[in-house]
């Protein structure tokens, strides 16, 4: 029974909603990048290059048994039995990989820089409380935890000891 108990314990410290959420943002995210990539982007590129559409690129690498080849589309090929090396939808997935690639770094370099921003905000002088600190962030996985702790509950990364006799009682 312990297993059932870390288990539980690891789902209510928020880690498990947290991949559930970002998992199911990421797959909704993902439709969305593949139907721009898809609907959007490939169409004129393919009609600037001469193709309608980059996922009916293919080869034949063994015509089909139930067509002879040339096929004209890779739905015919795929009809006859052809075995097709579909290079076209590997250029569209590559391409909504670099859209998802790119976005993801934009909103994570966007939270970074809004993240220093508000740090920064409260180290100027003037601004922070008179009280010694009671509250820290990891330097690993940024989240915040005790001042007192040794090792991060979240990513489980060892941190610096707090230096004997450090005050933690508010002044007055």
């Amino acid at each position: 029974m312990t297993w059932i108990n870390d288990f539980s314990r690891f789902a209510r410290r928020g880690n498990l909603i947290d991949l559930a959420v970002g998992f199911t943002v990421g797959a909704a995210f993902s439709s969305i990048a593949k139907s721009l990539v898809n609907d959007v982007l490939m169409p004129p590129v393919g009609l600037m290059l001469g193709r309608t559409d980059f996922s009916g690129l293919f080869w034949v690498l063994k015509a089909g048994p139930k067509a002879p080849a040339p096929y004209v589309t890779l739905a015919d090929a795929q009809a006859a039995g052809a075995v097709t090396l579909n290079y076209g939808v590997f250029i569209n997935n590559l391409v909504a990989f670099a859209i998802v690639a790119l976005a993801m770094f934009l909103v994570v370099r966007t939270l970074q820089r809004a993240e220093a921003r508000l740090e920064a905000l409260i180290d100027k002088p003037g601004l922070a409380s008179d009280a010694a600190p009671t509250e820290k962030k990891c330097p690993h996985c940024r989240t915040t935890i005790d001042f007192l702790a040794t090792r991060c509950p979240h990513c489980t990364s060892h941190l610096q000891e707090v230096p004997p006799g450090t005050n933690l009682a508010p002044s007055t």
